[in-house]
């Protein structure tokens, strides 16, 4: 092999590429997705002891109600509210619409500002029932 060859790498990776739109809004409908289980594990655990164990329950209880508890709530719902609009941009897609550049950017954009809003308006929401 000639010393050319030998520092490249053997396939694109990476360090070689400028994230993109797509790439990076694919990697985290990927991600939300993974987190999206495991809340809803504790989701069922949590379900599970207010059905079944009062301790339980206010085991659960305590944890919701601290910083931690509130923030991965919040945390939670935004990764509802991205993956499943982005679930609905893929579900144009599968019809075939969508597809060019500006399309694909708008439409990403807009799972964004949408997910953020959903989330905005839900805990608005949750925080005004709570304080009233």
């Amino acid at each position: 092999m000639s010393s050319i060859h030998q520092h490249r790498p053997l396939s694109p990776h990476l360090q070689i590429y400028r994230p993109q739109i797509t790439s990076v809004l694919s990697i985290t409908h990927r991600m939300t997705g993974v987190f999206l289980s495991i809340g809803s594990v504790f989701l069922a655990a949590w379900l599970w002891a207010a059905a079944y164990s009062e301790g339980y329950y206010l085991f659960w209880q305590s944890i919701i109600v601290e910083w931690y508890g509130i923030a991965a709530l919040v945390a939670w719902t935004l990764a509802f509210y991205y993956h499943l609009c982005n679930g609905i941009r893929h579900l144009f897609w599968d019809m075939g619409r969508g597809f060019s550049i500006p399309n694909v950017t708008r439409s990403g954009i807009a799972v964004i500002v949408f997910a953020i809003t959903l989330t905005a308006l839900t805990w608005y929401n949750i925080v005004n029932e709570v304080l009233v």
